[in-house]
This record gives structure tokens, C-alpha cells and sequence, in this order.
């Protein structure tokens, strides 16, 4: 069997409201300020037992709201025939707000256009019985009875379920903003580890390849230029970690755009990496067909970080052979092309550097950001690294 819910106690406010009605309808009957009874057959002191079932309906006028307000129509119809208690009146009016402002949606329509009717059905009824003008005094009774109690619950109500709405709309709100500053702070730290992944990762490459060659040589000529490149690379290291703190920490003049790298540098990208492998059957060639057409800083800045983490990955896994990096862009407009190949490095033990893994998700995020097309692979004995990079021309003519 189903348990019973148990009941909820009435709010201090209802016991109030209830209380007051019944001393002040004890106090009305003992200085018999009570009415005519309608049924001169029905004893007064019956007004006293619809005083006492009105008190108790308006205990459940938030707890069980048309409950109450059937309680409280049967306890009236008992007090108009005894003899009315003005106590009683109010207690019920009482009532009918409540069954509106607290009531299901369907109690709130239903309930104004009900005591409408009702208003016009007794002020008629009053008519036929009386045939006279004061008649109307009736329907005037009605419609302070029930008409004024149930509009006014209704306009308190339209008014609370507004609060509430916007209430509710302020925590959506509130709440959308919240997921939004979340999403940008995973956001910024994405793009500051790709930075510092990129901008750190080929000179560490370097420092560790030429570090692991002065231990395994036992040449002073090769240990000093090891050392050499080691001190070239930490120097560089430093200067791009200082200059990426440096933005971080910027606050003065943040509005001012930041110095990024341009595929105008590639030249010295890949100097670097000559000078980062003690192989001379290692080759770097770079072939740069973007024609004459202006690139976007963001693209301009996502090609370089590819193929900077290309060559620094083709330092560390490479076989000895051609690093061929390539830009393509038909007639000097549409999308940019990057493709690096590098032969696979199959025949080795491991990489000549350790890394993080984090390179290929790194480019992949860059390419993603800016909806284009990203492939890693082995292709014809190659590792070929291709990135399609859309251009917005609108941007392009004012980059």
C-alpha cells in the first residue's frame, strides 16, 4: 500500500487570519451584532458552527486552497440562513482570494469567471423572487462577495508568476554567464599552452639532442659546438618565455596588439633546425607558393606554429633525408595550404628527444579554431603533416 504524505502544518499566517475570525465572530454573536436569519426555522446559534468550520477552513487556505473554499461556501450558506456573522463574510472573501492566488492554473481561470456568473445568475434570481429595484442590492453583495476577492487574488498572482519568471530568467542567465566565463577561461588556457608548447618545445628538442650528443662524443671540438648550439637555443628559450610572461603579466596598455610571429620568418625556422640535428644528410627546404595576396594575422600566426611544431617533431623522429615544407595558395587567394613532409623514422630505436605527445593536438585545436582541415600521417613513406587554413578575405584586405 502506498504511504500517506504527510500533512503539512498550516502557516502562522493562516492560524492567525483564523484565529482573529473566530474571536472577532465570538465577540459579534455576545453583542448580538448578527442578522436576520434567512430561515426564521434555523436557529441563531448555528451561526456559531459556521463561524467555527469557516476559522477552520481558512487554516487550509494554502495547504488545500478550493478544499477550503468548498468548506468555507457550505459554512456561508449555513451562516446566511442562522443569521450572518460579518466575521464569516470576511472569512470568506478571504477564501475565494486564496483559491485563486494559491490554487492550481485551473482553479485561477476558473474561479473569476465562476463568481461572474454567479453574480448574474442571483442578481436574476433576486429580481424574479423580489420584483423590486433593491433587487440589486443583491448583486451587489455578490459581487463584493466573490467578483472583488477573486480579480484582485488574480492580479496578485500575475504579478508573483512574473516575479518568479524573472527570477528564474536572472539565474538562467546567471548561470549561461557562468558556463560562458568557464568556457573562455578553458579556452585561454588551451591557447597559453599551445604558445608555450610551441614556442619552448623546439629549443628544449635541441638543448636534449645536442646535450645526449656532448655526453656520447667523446670530441672537445664536438662537445664545445653542442654547447654552443645548447647555450643558442636556452638564450632563445628564455627570451620567448620572458616575452609570453611578459603579456600575461601586462596590464598597462593589454589593449595594444601583441608582436606575433609571421610566416616572413620561416627562413630562420628552419635555420634553427638545421643547426638543431648533428646530421649532414639531413636537408631543409622550404617552398613558399602563397603568391602576393595579404593573410589574416590569425592564419599567418596558425601556419607558423604548424610548421614550427612540424620541424620540431621532424628534429626529434625524423629519418635522415628531406624536411619539405610547403605553402600553397591558388592565385594568391582562396585557402592556405601547409604541408610538411619528413621520411619516417621507422629504422630507429626511439625519438632523439623525449616529448609530450602534445604537438599533433596542439595543431589540430589551431586548425579547428579556424574551421579548417587537418591530416597526420604516414603517406608514401613520408610523415606528412597537411593543414588547409580558410582565409576570410574581408580580413585579408584589412590585415
Amino acid at each position: 500500500m502506498p504511504r500517506s504524505l504527510p500533512l503539512r502544518p498550516p502557516e502562522r499566517a493562516d492560524v492567525a487570519v483564523a484565529v482573529t475570525g473566530l474571536l472577532g465572530g465570538l465577540l459579534l454573536y455576545a453583542l448580538g451584532l448578527i442578522s436576520s436569519p434567512a430561515l426564521p426555522a434555523v436557529p441563531r446559534r448555528f451561526a456559531l458552527l459556521a463561524l467555527v468550520a469557516m476559522a477552520g477552513a481558512e487554516l487550509l487556505r494554502r495547504r488545500a486552497p478550493l478544499v477550503g473554499l468548498g468548506v468555507g461556501t457550505a459554512a456561508l450558506a449555513l451562516d446566511v440562513c442562522a443569521g450572518s456573522l460579518v466575521a464569516n463574510v470576511g472569512m470568506f472573501t478571504d477564501l475565494v482570494y486564496a483559491a485563486v492566488l494559491y490554487g492550481p492554473p485551473a482553479a485561477y481561470r476558473f474561479i473569476p469567471r465562476a463568481t461572474e456568473v454567479l453574480t448574474v445568475l442571483g442578481t436574476l434570481l433576486a429580481l424574479a423572487v423580489m420584483r423590486q429595484p433593491a433587487a440589486l442590492l443583491v448583486g451587489i453583495a455578490l459581487g463584493v462577495l466573490t467578483i472583488a476577492p477573486a480579480w484582485t487574488g488574480v492580479g496578485v498572482r500575475v504579478h508573483r508568476d512574473a516575479a518568479e519568471a524573472a527570477r528564474l530568467t536572472a539565474e538562467r542567465t546567471a548561470l549561461l554567464a557562468e558556463l560562458d566565463r568557464r568556457e573562455a577561461v578553458v579556452a585561454e588556457r588551451a591557447r597559453m599552452a599551445r604558445e608555450l608548447h610551441d614556442m619552448v618545445a623546439g629549443h628544449l628538442s635541441a638543448i636534449a639532442i645536442h646535450s645526449s650528443a656532448a655526453l656520447s662524443i667523446d670530441e672537445p671540438a664536438a662537445s664545445r659546438e653542442a654547447l654552443g648550439v645548447i647555450r643558442e637555443n636556452s638564450v632563445q628559450g628564455l627570451a620567448e618565455m620572458r616575452r609570453l610572461i611578459g603579456l600575461l603579466r601586462e596590464t598597462a596598455g593589454a589593449d595594444r596588439p601583441a608582436p606575433t610571429p609571421r610566416l616572413d620568418g620561416l627562413d630562420a625556422l628552419l635555420e634553427r633546425a638545421r643547426t638543431s640535428v648533428r646530421d649532414d644528410r639531413f636537408s631543409f627546404v622550404l617552398r613558399d607558393g602563397r603568391g602576393a595576396g595579404a593573410l589574416p594575422v590569425p592564419v599567418e600566426l596558425a601556419a607558423y606554429r604548424i610548421v614550427q611544431e612540424s620541424l620540431t617533431n621532424a628534429v626529434k623522429h625524423a629519418a635522415s633525408g628531406e624536411v619539405r615544407v610547403e605553402l600553397d595558395r591558388v592565385d594568391g587567394g582562396g585557402p592556405l595550404t601547409v604541408r610538411v613532409t619528413s621520411p619516417l623514422g621507422a629504422t630507429r630505436p626511439g625519438p632523439r628527444a623525449p616529448g609530450a605527445g602534445a604537438g599533433l593536438v596542439g595543431m589540430r585545436e589551431r586548425v579547428a579554431l579556424l574551421n579548417g582541415e587537418f591530416e597526420a600521417g604516414p603517406v608514401d613513406g613520408t610523415w606528412t603533416i597537411r593543414a588547409v587554413l580558410p582565409v576570410d578575405e574581408e580580413r585579408s584586405e584589412k590585415s
